[in-house]
This record gives structure tokens, C-alpha cells and sequence, in this order.
């Protein structure tokens, strides 16, 4: 297929095709904003209203509740069309993030997260799921880039009004600030968005049974990993291995699914694509500790080394930018060489991010280089992987084919960022801690994390190959 003016980005945002693209874009990357907004003034929260012990609970809970959302949205969208599910979806997040904004207690506050993650996970799963509803297939690439290429956005926005308002000792208005902007986005996805489409109605049970075992199995590993015991970390592992394997058996004779029909045969191309994506996503998730070590060993401020990270999400939105509009041959080559560039920038971190520096530029630019290199080769196929979920999808599954795609990608996330807590543990993140232990935890960190890109290597090769059917 020849690019023709169809599915150049100014189609995208034509008369007829920007108000879906800005309703859809805007509600990702309102979800991604709230979400570094939380990271960044959580510290200044717990100075407030104490509840140091629950912490990290903020993160978990708000996990949980974005996988349930992103699993109930198929079906939203199937009984309540588009327009209703985007004004359900805002007005749950904007009630959860006003309870954060007004929680005297952290236990109040992670009330306020779950809700906030139930409609975040809304928001993210319902984009996904209206791509195919109203673009036409050649700009359904340009379309997954721009969702999901917010988060680049949102990486430079939200720590930034996290950061100034923590500064102010403020920490309410970071949440406050945004409420208008929820409702006003609301009332636009209502007005924009089409009230009926055409959609399948003939799947109307959830999948409850997976849901319990997806939901419990992202508890445990996160649970495992907010401990310092190594063994817990194993137990919360090895528990969440059981139940997904539980998850995939009983999938596979249900009546009721979770993924696509034989979405996890061996031979389904759907199970291929996702072996991917979860990879690619594993592998990102080591980037999370990336700050604390510039800090400790390379004397980079908190508000420096927040942005060095950021430029894996910029790398992550170049190289969507530059391949959604490739195809064949092109094509190809993104989805198949984007882990080798992930292994590279894993590859530099390894070699120099053990090494404690004074932050001369040497050293820094390398680093940056690096953390862009890492993004990169997650964006370069991922328009074209998400695409190509979709079209293996028979038409009865495209609505949970793009639920699907959250689902995966907030449980990988979650299990990678287990794998890399508990690894860091292993290697004396905690004991001995300091320069020594962030030494040590940050080389075994990407040594064994370079695993992930390794393995994606050879799922991304055949995840090329798979033959779709355009119309």
C-alpha cells in the first residue's frame, strides 16, 4: 500500500477526523498527566497526612482499578456507545481525583486512586477500542501513535505542575487544577464524539472470572514487590506465574473472553503480537529506578534526572512519529528492529550507569543518548503492532481486541516493575544501599532486563511476518 493522502497526518487532523483524534489523545493523556502528577507530589502528601506505611499502595491500587477499567470498557462501549462511556469514564476519574484532592487521610487518598484508576483505565482502553470505530484502516497507525504518544507529552507536563505545587507546599492544587479541565473535556468528548455506532451487542457478559484472576495476580506481584524480603518478592512472583497460567486455561474453554477468540492458541497471531508488546513493556519498566540511580551516582538533581528519564518517553513518541506512516517493507523493519534498539540504549545504561560520576557531560550525554535509545525502539513498531491486533480481529472481537491492548499493557507493566523491584532488592538496592548497593542493583538491573529486548528480538521477527488482510 502506497502512502497517499488518506493517511497522511493532516487527514488525521482534518475537519472531519480532529475532533475524534483530540477527544481520544486528550483522554490518554489526561490519564497519563493525573498519573505523574501522583509520583511526583505523593512525597509532599505523606509530609501532610501521613501514611508513609501505605505508599506505595497508591501506585497498586491505582494499577488494579486501570486493568478492571480497561476490561469493563469493551462493554461500555458495546451498551452505551461512545458518547456515553467517554462522559461515564471522565466523571469517574473527575470524582476520584477530587476525593485525592480533598482526602484528609491517605486511606481516603487511596480511595480516591482507585476510583481515579477505574476511570483512568477507562479512558486509555475506550481510545484504543474507538480507533477502528471512526478512522478508516489506513489511518488507524497515525491514530495509535498519537494516543499513545501523549504519554511523551504528559512526561514533560505532569511532573512539572507536580513539581512547582510540592514546591509551594500545595500539593492539593496539582489535583485541583485539573478538575476543571476533566469536566470541560468531558462536555467536548459528548459533543464530538458520535452518539450511536455500529457495534457488536451480542457479547453482553464480562468476563468475571478472568477479571478476579487477572486482578489478584496484579496484587500479589505488586504486593511481593513493595516488600524488602526477598522472599516475599519470589512468593508475590511465583503467585502471580500461577494464576495468569490459571487466567490462560480458563480463557481458552470460556464462554465469555477476555482477549480475542483463540486470542492465546499457540498458532493465533493475536498471542504472538502480545508476546511482544509484553516484553517491550517489561523491559521499559527499568527505567523506574534510572532516577534514583542518576541521583546517587552521577549528582543529578531530582528535577535533572526526572527529565533524563523523560527522554525515553520522547524517544518512545520519535520513533512512532517517524514509522506510522510506513508500510511494507518499511513496516516490517520497524516492528522487527525496534527491541535491537531498545538492547542498544539498555546496552549504554549498563556500561555506564554502574560507574559513579561527577555528571560531566562525558558521561551525561551517553546516559541521555541512552534512555532515548531504550524509548525508541518501544516506538518505532508499536503503531503497527497495535494495528495489527486489530486486523487479525474478526469484526465481532474489534471492540475487546482494543480493551485487550490496555489490559496487556497495564499487567506487563505491573509485572515488570515487580521483576525490577525485586532484582534490586537481590543486589543491594536496600543492603548494603547507598553508592555500593545502587552500583550493584543498577548493573544486574539492566544486565538481566536486557533479557526482555533479547527475547522480543525473535517474537518481533515473526510478529513482521504476520500476514493481515487491509480493507
Amino acid at each position: 500500500m502506497t502512502i497517499t493522502e488518506e493517511n497522511r497526518w493532516r487527514d488525521l487532523f482534518s475537519s472531519k477526523n480532529a475532533p475524534s483524534a483530540i477527544a481520544l489523545s486528550i483522554g490518554v493523556g489526561l490519564m497519563a498527566t493525573y498519573s505523574l502528577i501522583a509520583i511526583t507530589i505523593l512525597p509532599s502528601a505523606v509530609d501532610d497526612i501521613g501514611g508513609l506505611h501505605l505508599y506505595a499502595w497508591n501506585m497498586t491500587l491505582y494499577i488494579v482499578a486501570s486493568i478492571i477499567g480497561s476490561i469493563l470498557s469493551a462493554r461500555l462501549l458495546n451498551t452505551l456507545g461512545a458518547r456515553n462511556a467517554y462522559l461515564i469514564a471522565a466523571l469517574i476519574f473527575f470524582i476520584g481525583s477530587l476525593i485525592c484532592t480533598l482526602a484528609p487521610t491517605m486511606k481516603m487518598m487511596l480511595i480516591g486512586r482507585t476510583i481515579q484508576g477505574l476511570g483512568g483505565g477507562l479512558l486509555y482502553a475506550l481510545s484504543y477500542s474507538m480507533v477502528n470505530l471512526v478512522f478508516p484502516q489506513s489511518l488507524w497507525p497515525r491514530a495509535m501513535a498519537l494516543i499513545s504518544g501523549v504519554w511523551g507529552v504528559a512526561t514533560l507536563i505532569g511532573p512539572a505542575i507536580g513539581g512547582i505545587f510540592a514546591e509551594m507546599n500545595a500539593w492539593r492544587y496539582a489535583f485541583g487544577i485539573m478538575l476543571p479541565v476533566i469536566l470541560f473535556y468531558a462536555l467536548f468528548a459528548y459533543r464530538v464524539l458520535p452518539k450511536k455506532l455500529a457495534q457488536n451487542s451480542t457479547k453482553t457478559s464480562l468476563p468475571f472470572v478472568q477479571l478476579i484472576l487477572l486482578s489478584v495476580a496484579v496484587l500479589a506481584v505488586s504486593a511481593g514487590s513493595l516488600s524488602q524480603d526477598i522472599r516475599m518478592n519470589i512468593i508475590g512472583i511465583i503467585t502471580a506465574v500461577v494464576l495468569v497460567t490459571l487466567l490462560v486455561f480458563y480463557e481458552r474453554r470460556a464462554r465469555v473472553k477476555l482477549l480475542p477468540e483463540n486470542a492465546l492458541s499457540l498458532h493465533s497471531p493475536h498471542l504472538i503480537l502480545f508476546a511482544t508488546m509484553t516484553l517491550l513493556v517489561i523491559g521499559l519498566a527499568g527505567d523506574m529506578f534510572v532516577p534514583y540511580f542518576l541521583q546517587i551516582l552521577h549528582g543529578q538533581s531530582p528535577l535533572v534526572s526526572g527529565y533524563m528519564v523523560a527522554m525515553a518517553a520522547i524517544g518512545w513518541t520519535v520513533g512512532e512519529v517517524l514509522s506510522a506512516s510506513w508500510q511494507g517493507a518499511k513496516m516490517r523493519f520497524a516492528v522487527s528492529s525496534g527491541p535491537a534498539f531498545m538492547l542498544a540504549g539498555m546496552l549504554l545504561l549498563l556500561v555506564i550507569l554502574p560507574h559513579q560520576s561527577a555528571g560531566e557531560w562525558q558521561i551525561i550525554l551517553p546516559l541521555i543518548l541512552g534512555l532515548g535509545l531504550f524509548g525508541f525502539g518501544v516506538g518505532f513498531g508499536w503503531p503497527h503492532l497495535l494495528t495489527r491486533i486489530l486486523l487479525v480481529s474478526s469484526d465481532a472481537d474489534k471492540n475487546i481486541a482494543g480493551s485487550s491492548i490496555t489490559t496487556i499493557q497495564l499487567f506487563a507493566s505491573a509485572f515488570g516493575a515487580a521483576l525490577a523491584g525485586m532484582i534490586t532488592n537481590i543486589f543491594g538496592f536496600y543492603q548494603p544501599g547507598g553508592i555500593e548497593g545502587a552500583a550493584s542493583a543498577s548493573h544486574w538491573l539492566f544486565l538481566l532486563f536486557a533479557i526482555a529486548p533479547i527475547l522480543a528480538l525473535l517474537t518481533a521477527q515473526k510478529s513482521a511476518r504476520i500476514v493481515v488482510v487491509e480493507k
